[in-house]
């Protein structure tokens, strides 16, 4: 009795399991669907021929990845690590691994490794107005990337890293990003006329590295990006920086829907011409607050002045010397007299000492996008007052 027993729970367990597994497995099918709705601002869509699942793990096979316009670019197989539910519809997934890229197309070669996204969220609901309604990312990297040009590599990188955090209670967001050992060879530069400029400045080779951080805030939604630098030895440093506000999450759905209801019209021509109707309606909830953009010079202005200067048969002190006369005349012209006045000033320190300069637009409160928009409309030359611009050189840094 008790043999008979056993035997028969064995066989409800196994019935049990063999009903259960179907059921528990992983749905490829559905998490694509769900990434596609969360990720429709990009105007990207993803397919794939086919989906295999292993426990946690799901491999999309034949990935390729289709522009609103254009064609579907063939990506290959798509791996994705320690997938799960989670508890309310949407996924987490631990690594989406990306296959190499090798790919030449009219003579050009591009080469990339270990191209890896980690900690991705994708929500159930793409509206809900909360973060965990985004589709969102913890890190992105890759290996070395190259690009070859009739046999010679034109560029380069060992790698990029990038990693977003969320702020305590979900207040927003923190990112980062850096491109690193960036190798550039303009000694391959094919139009005559700029081989030769880039010759004579000496610039046949670059290298350097490109770096970007910054926040969001969703109750205000304020964007800042912090630093978006651009560093090259014996070039210099171009270091822009903005904030605005009003990028809320309400703005962000509006972006979606309009995007939605475009993809859905079969006139393209027609779906373009609303989507820019909403997008300027849209625009319009937008604050600027702040921009800056600073160089700082490692030798590219006294390259540019004897260059310049050699194409008009003086040297670059000649040059410089001509430029401090000129300026002003080019101001004049734009009737800005206060922005003139500072112009002047700082070209003339500037082309004196080159270390740095910058020009920063900080008003004294937020200005609407719309008053932007009406001033740059009826009275351009208000625009360095609307904004609060200033010029200097060589501040301390």
């Amino acid at each position: 009795m008790i043999h008979t027993r056993f035997h028969s729970a064995m066989l409800a367990g196994a019935a049990f399991v063999a009903l259960a597994g179907p059921a528990l497995a992983l749905d490829g099918a559905d998490l694509v669907n769900k990434l596609n709705a969360a990720n429709v601002t990009s105007g990207v869509t993803i397919g794939y021929a086919n989906i295999a699942v292993d426990g946690t793990t799901l491999t999309l096979q034949g990935v390729t990845v289709k522009p609103a316009e254009g064609n579907a670019a063939e990506i290959g197989d798509v791996t994705l690590e320690g997938v799960a539910e989670d508890g309310s519809g949407g996924y987490t997934i631990e690594t989406v691994a990306f296959p190499n890229i090798n790919k030449t197309k009219d003579d050009v070669t591009v080469v990339a490794s270990d191209l890896k996204l980690g900690g991705v969220s994708i929500p159930a609901e793409a509206n809900t107005g909360t973060l965990d309604s985004l589709l969102m990312y913890e890190s992105a990297s890759s290996g070395a990337v190259s690009v070859t040009a009739k046999g010679t590599e034109v560029f380069a990188m060992s790698g990029m890293e990038a990693n977003i955090t969320r702020m305590e209670n979900d207040a927003g967001i923190e990112f980062d990003a850096t491109l690193s050992d960036i190798k550039a060879d303009l000694s391959q530069v094919e139009d005559p006329k700029a081989k030769d400029t880039i010759q004579k400045l000496g610039m046949q080779t670059l290298g350097g590295e490109v770096t970007m951080s910054g926040s969001w805030e969703l109750a205000s939604g304020t964007l800042s990006v912090d630093e978006y630098a651009f560093d090259f030895t014996d070039v210099g440093r171009l270091d822009l920086s903005f904030a605005i506000s009003g990028y809320t999450m309400d703005f962000i759905k509006g972006v979606q829907d309009a995007m939605k209801v475009s993809q859905a019209n079969p006139n393209k021509e027609e779906a373009n011409a609303a989507l820019g109707m909403s997008m300027m309606g849209l625009v319009q909830q937008l604050t600027f607050n702040s921009a800056n953009i600073t160089f700082e010079d490692a030798s590219l202005t006294k390259k540019l002045l004897d260059f310049a200067g050699s194409q008009q048969g003086v040297t670059g002190d000649q040059m410089a010397q001509s430029l401090k006369g000129l300026v002003p005349i080019m101001m004049a012209q734009l009737n800005m007299p206060e922005l003139q006045n500072q112009v002047s000033e700082a070209m003339n320190a500037y082309l004196d000492d080159p270390k740095s300069l910058t020009i920063s637009a900080e008003p004294d409160k937020p200005v609407p996008f719309p008053m932007i928009m009406g001033a740059a409309m009826g009275a351009p030359n208000t625009i360095p007052q609307v904004l609060g611009v200033t010029v200097s050189a060589n501040d301390e840094m």
